[in-house]
């Protein structure tokens, strides 16, 4: 099918209603697909990539596979304090330690109130 020239065609922005040359004007894309709507340079923005969501797999994996129950129990398997040199107290020269020797230290102050 032969169409006419476009060179001189005069169209109107389906966002904002101003006037435009029709080869000025973009087709607004959604997730992909053309609307078949027609937008000024001002009014145009392209296809944002969160709108892409849910069109490729994500493969991301939290299970372990054949899992083992903990024998020695909560408290005693989590019974390490582990301090990286220059934070931990660096009694190797890793500068790890398996000592309980980290304390935090903390305070709270007071908030006054001038009017």
């Amino acid at each position: 099918m032969a169409f006419a020239s476009s060179r001189k065609a005069i169209a109107e922005c389906d966002i904002c209603g101003f006037r435009f040359k029709l080869r000025e004007l973009r087709n607004i894309i959604t997730r992909g697909r053309d609307t078949n709507i027609k937008a000024c340079p001002q009014c145009f923005s392209p296809d944002h990539p969160q709108n892409k969501q849910g069109l490729y797999p994500v493969r991301d994996p939290q299970a372990i596979r054949d899992p083992r129950p903990d024998f020695a129990g909560y408290t005693q398997s989590r019974n390490y304090a582990w301090g990286w040199n220059p934070v931990g107290d660096g009694q190797n020269i890793y500068g790890l330690s398996k000592s309980s020797s980290l304390k935090m230290v903390s305070s709270v102050g007071s908030v006054t109130v001038t009017t």
